[in-house]
């Protein structure tokens, strides 16, 4: 005899494909959200990302998207499993079951299969980042600084979002048994879900709101700063919200009406077209969560070719081989010294020059905090530490004849002077720091020679007032810039000799980052407060670690040498680039999957309308044609809006930062065109699979079709 229990469980052996489906899609939320806050939490990563740097910004950034498009898809499949659930549930119920007397099974059932495919994803997401990380070592690029380890700190956000899935898996087996009509549970699975049809302006209005909620989201902390002398808060994100909105319409627009004129052919792909609008409020919220996850992808990737086409650039550019500067109290090879080593190597070097320059105290008006969040403008007497070069010293360095006046200073830009943001303009007195006489001074202008233009600064004085200002300074406060060419080619062996040789030259008073301010120390001590680069928070730099980031980066005294940084580009901000290629890939991962489970979905949905296509004479082309005009949006759309409206967010960025685009920057943009073409073929290649696998699934013969053409 056949008891309830029994055909409970014969039923729910017939919805097996329907579970897996949905393990799977839990499976993958918690591998992707546990690989990337595995990341996002490592020490490796940590302690390379600066702390309120712009990186770790954007490695936050991409992970709210992230997180967002998991969320959505979770709920989605669970959504899309009830559905399906909602047959075998009316079953049971027509032969005289309540729904009290099931809900402590189907509660059992789905907490297993939420519990155990999320606990396997969680634990599935460790292998996975550390196959992939150490792939790229093997492959790509390998450091001491790559050396993976992990916080399981973690498990953390992996725990929230596995409660998420498990609470609202829970909520909807309890919402579902609670409707009481038997019929329209029967038929839950075939229900639609049509979009109210909007205006044809919902598409060009939404493509407006897009653009202005990045603008608006973009200009409104600077605007805050301006109009309140504060700093804002986090809510300031909020007015991002646009953004999303007009995603929605757009998609919305493509699932109503798409964006090619029908007023020649009205009827052409109408069933097509029919399908995905009967469907569209699941259709829309796939397409806008795969649209933001490719968006956070292509915006991952893009730091790659951004970085390194601008350093190679500017690396190639340099008019001189080797650049170095250091303290008159330290024992720096000379000429002669150089030239030997350089002789070991069986090279020479050529155009060696020197100059001195001297480090002084600028005042200037900066931004001074005051409780809470405001902050006001103020004067302060000794503001910073610059270094100042006399006119001959630049003539020396650079060929070129300079004119400063007296009673002036002019710094030193790149041609596009794009780099300024970090020079002092605004100082008036410039003070020696050992007999504190002190030389009345206004800004001149700006010195163009981009091999001088660092985050470093530096500035040119007339003669005269050099002469004036550096006398007595100690050999503390004074140094020398020297640069060389090497005759014929050069050699990594040897640059790699004298980076050692001069690193081991300087004493540990110069074992400092590049931001330390002796002058702002000696401020900030004299008012008896702490001076923040000697509290723990500073990133520390060492001599016996010189192939790391932080040093090759931040050293204060770090050289330039064309063949080094040529060559050890990669290792050096391996860490860097390989956890934005990590974003990337998980990113697109997590985003074909859901374009994937999504198609298999309007398939399964719509199976019975293919069936009677078939019934009607349908050919195997008009078909496939059917299937693609499904898939082919789900797809196409998201790769489309997400990688353009993310280019052109850049290009934003890029233009932002200092009003106008540099070489380095249009070169990098135009990789990152290159880059877009090599994702979206990738793209194309899983349309191309995943179209393969719904003809399969309909049992239609793609090589039928391709006779009957």
């Amino acid at each position: 005899m056949t008891t309830l229990k029994s055909l409970e469980k014969q039923l729910q052996k017939t919805d097996r494909k329907q579970a897996v489906l949905y393990l799977f899609c839990n499976f993958i939320s918690l591998l992707l959200i546990t690989a990337y806050s595995a990341m996002m939490f490592s020490p490796t990563v940590l302690e390379v990302f600066p702390e309120g740097g712009d990186s770790r910004k954007q490695m936050v950034a991409i992970f709210v998207l992230a997180l967002f498009g998991c969320v959505v898809f979770t709920i989605y499949a669970s959504n899309l499993f009830f559905r399906k659930k909602a047959k075998q549930l009316g079953t049971l119920m027509a032969l005289g079951a309540s729904g009290r007397r099931l809900l402590p099974g189907l509660i059992r059932e789905v907490f297993t299969l939420s519990a155990v495919s999320s606990f396997a994803g969680i634990l599935a997401g460790f292998p996975f980042i550390l196959i992939l990380w150490n792939s790229f070592r093997l492959f790509l690029t390998d450091s001491t600084q790559m050396i993976l380890t992990i916080d399981f700190r973690c498990l953390y956000l992996s725990a929230a979002f596995f409660v998420i899935v498990i609470g609202f898996s829970c909520l909807n087996a309890y919402r579902c048994l609670k409707r009481t009509n038997i019929m329209e549970i029967m038929h839950e699975e075939h229900r639609n879900e049509p979009v109210k049809e909007p205006g044809t302006w919902c598409g060009p209005a939404g493509i407006l709101l897009l653009l202005a909620g990045a603008a608006l989201g973009y200009i409104a902390p600077a605007a805050y700063m301006k109009l309140f002398s504060a700093y804002p808060t986090a809510w300031i994100n909020l007015l991002y919200a646009p953004v999303f909105v007009g995603l929605y319409m757009i998609m919305l627009h493509t699932v109503v009406y798409g964006w090619r004129s029908r007023k020649k052919h009205p009827y052409k792909n109408l069933i097509a077209r029919s399908m995905m609008k009967f469907q569209g409020k699941q259709t829309v919220n796939n397409l806008l969560v795969s649209t933001v996850l490719i968006g956070g992808s292509v915006f991952g990737i893009f730091y790659i070719p951004m970085l390194s086409v601008g350093q190679a650039m500017e690396v190639n550019a340099r008019p001189y081989d080797y650049f170095y500067h250091y303290r008159t109290d330290q024992s720096i090879p000379g000429k002669e010294e150089i030239a030997a080593l350089a002789a070991k190597y069986s090279l020479a070097i050529r155009d060696f020059n020197n100059a001195p320059y001297v480090s002084l105290a600028m005042d200037g008006i900066t931004e001074v905090e005051d409780e809470g969040r405001s902050f006001h403008y103020e004067r302060i007497p000794l503001l910073n530490e610059a270094k100042f070069f006399p006119e001959s010293s630049y003539e020396t360095l650079t060929g070129e004849k300079i004119s400063v006046e007296k009673g002036s200073y002019m710094a030193i830009s790149n041609t596009d002077e794009t780099n300024t943001y970090f020079l002092n303009l605004t100082a008036s007195t410039l003070t020696n720091m050992v007999t504190f006489q002190t030389l009345p001074v206004s800004f001149a202008g700006y010195a163009h020679y981009d091999f001088l233009a660092d985050t470093r600064g530096y500035y040119v004085l007339n003669n005269e007032d050099y002469e004036t200002i550096a006398a007595g300074l100690t050999p503390d406060w004074t140094g020398t810039a020297a640069v060389f060419n090497m005759e014929g080619g050069d050699s990594y062996e040897f640059a790699r000799d004298f980076f050692c040789t001069l690193i081991s030259s300087f004493g540990p008073e110069c074992e400092m980052p590049s931001y330390y301010d002796r002058v702002e120390k000696y401020y900030k001590n004299q008012k008896g407060e702490v001076y923040w680069g000697d509290t723990p928070d500073m990133t520390r730099i060492s001599f016996s670690e010189p192939d790391t980031s932080e040093f090759r980066s931040f050293w204060k005294y770090m050289p330039k040498i064309r063949i080094l940084d040529q060559t050890d580009f990669t290792r050096t901000f391996s860490v860097f680039l390989m956890m934005f290629l990590f974003i990337a890939i998980i990113c697109s991962l997590a985003a074909m999957v859901i374009s994937y489970t999504r198609c298999m979905t309007i398939l399964l949905n719509n199976r019975y309308v293919f069936d009677d296509l078939k019934r009607l004479g349908a050919s195997p082309g008009f078909l496939i044609q059917e299937i693609r005009g499904q898939a082919g949006p789900v797809f196409l759309i998201p790769a489309a809006v997400g990688m353009s409206a993310m280019y052109l967010l850049y290009l934003l960025l890029m233009y932002a930062n200092d009003g106008k685009l540099t070489a380095g920057e249009i070169g990098g943009m135009a990789v990152c065109l290159l880059i877009l073409a090599a994702i979206a073929g990738i793209y194309f290649l899983v349309y191309r699979y995943t179209v393969k696998n719904m003809c399969r699934q309909l049992d239609i013969d793609r090589k039928q079709k391709r006779r009957s053409l």
